[in-house]
């Protein structure tokens, strides 16, 4: 059976989506670039909402810009070549290959993916992600922490649940950005 796993950059006091601005300053650098590739190269398929699809694209042509660097191709490559599932009520198309459109999210569907995929699926966004939690579908989460404090948005994780997780691995890196790896119990 597949994990399903929730990554996403956080600042440091919790929130996925800013209300204002930027989450801050980490990501950006080369090392946790290629850390994030490595980690999640192995992912057979995205799941996203709109949103949060309308942002990844990027990945779908990054390679037809001129002078990118080699791990920004790499991560291009390997999203390419994962399947992607977009829940959406209002797209009425895709933009990217491998890629089919889901009108609700059905967490018996994706319990159902997950036993029959062979390789890991992850959940991105905190909507999205906000479902898959609280119907117990979440296996393991990767927190990237800035450095900033940004003091509202959408947080990490949703209000009204209790999680009591494992810590797996944790890395910090030369920009202050912070990796913790958990896994349910």
């Amino acid at each position: 059976m597949a994990k399903l796993i929730y990554s996403m950059i956080t600042s440091l006091d919790g929130y996925a989506e800013a209300a204002e601005g930027d989450l801050g300053t980490g990501a950006e650098d080369e090392e946790v670039h290629t850390f994030i590739n490595d980690l999640f190269r192995p992912v057979g398929t995205y799941l996203y909402g709109r949103r949060m699809y309308e942002t990844m694209l990027f990945w779908e042509t990054v390679h037809t810009k001129p002078d990118v660097p080699p791990h920004i191709l790499q991560y291009g490559r390997d999203w390419r070549a994962a399947e992607k599932v977009v829940y959406s009520t209002t797209l009425e198309s895709v933009s990217s290959e491998k890629t089919r459109i889901e009108r609700t999210f059905d967490p018996e569907a994706v319990r159902a993916l997950k036993a029959e995929a062979e390789h890991d699926l992850t959940v991105d966004g905190p909507t999205l992600a906000a479902q898959a939690i609280k119907a117990g579908l979440v296996d393991e989460y990767h927190l990237f922490i800035t450095t900033s404090v940004v003091g509202g948005g959408k947080r990490f994780f949703p209000d009204g649940v209790r999680l009591d997780l494992d810590l797996v691995e944790e890395r910090s890196f030369p920009s202050g950005l912070l990796h913790a790896h958990y896994r349910t119990r």
